[in-house]
C-alpha cells in the first residue's frame, strides 16, 4: 500500500513520468544559429567573385548539402529507435551516399575555384557552419516531436483508467 497525494491509501504507486524538453533558451539559440549559418552562406554565395556558372554550382551543392544532412539526421535517429534492420540496405546507401556525394562535391567544387583564398576560407566555414547547425536543428526538432508524442500517449493512457475508475465510484 502506498499513500496518495491527498492522504489515502492505493494499492499501487503512481507512476511519475518526467518528459525533458529543451529550454527556451536551446531552442532559441539553435534556431538563431541556424539563421546565422543560412545568411552568411547566402551572403557569401551573392557576392560570389567569379562566373555565374561557379555561382549557380555552389548554390546547388549548399542546397544538396543541406537538404541531405537533414535526411542523414533523420535516417540515423531511425535508425536508432527501430534498429538495424529498420530501412532497406538500398536505403542506407542512398542517404550516406547522397550525404557524401552532396558533401564531396561541394568541396571538390570549393576547391577548383579560381578565388582569393581568405574567400574560400569564409566560404569553406560558412558550410560547415550550416551543416553543424543543420544537424542540431534536427536534432532538437526531433526530440521536441518525441516529447509531444510521449506526453501524447502518456495523456492517452492516464484517461482511460481515470474513466474507468469514475465509472466504478
Amino acid at each position: 500500500m502506498f499513500n496518495s497525494p491527498r492522504g489515502t491509501r492505493m494499492s499501487t504507486p503512481s507512476p511519475r513520468f518526467i518528459v525533458r524538453r529543451a529550454t527556451k533558451a536551446w531552442r532559441a539559440q539553435v534556431w538563431i544559429s541556424f539563421g546565422v549559418s543560412i545568411a552568411v552562406c547566402a551572403t557569401g554565395l551573392a557576392w560570389l567573385p567569379g562566373e555565374d556558372l561557379d555561382r549557380a554550382f555552389m548554390v546547388m551543392g549548399y542546397v544538396f548539402c543541406l537538404s541531405s544532412a537533414f535526411a542523414l539526421a533523420k535516417y540515423v535517429r531511425d535508425l536508432e529507435m527501430r534498429g538495424p534492420n529498420g530501412d532497406t540496405p538500398m536505403w542506407n546507401l542512398v542517404v550516406w551516399g547522397g550525404f557524401g556525394l552532396a558533401m564531396g562535391l561541394t568541396g571538390w567544387g570549393l576547391w577548383r575555384m579560381t578565388i582569393n583564398p581568405t574567400y574560400k576560407a569564409y566560404l569553406l566555414v560558412s558550410w560547415l557552419f550550416l551543416i553543424s547547425s543543420a544537424f542540431t536543428l534536427a536534432k532538437t526538432l526531433r526530440d521536441a516531436f518525441e516529447a509531444d508524442r510521449a506526453e501524447a500517449s502518456l495523456h492517452h493512457h492516464r484517461e482511460p483508467r481515470g474513466e474507468a475508475a469514475d465509472r466504478t465510484a
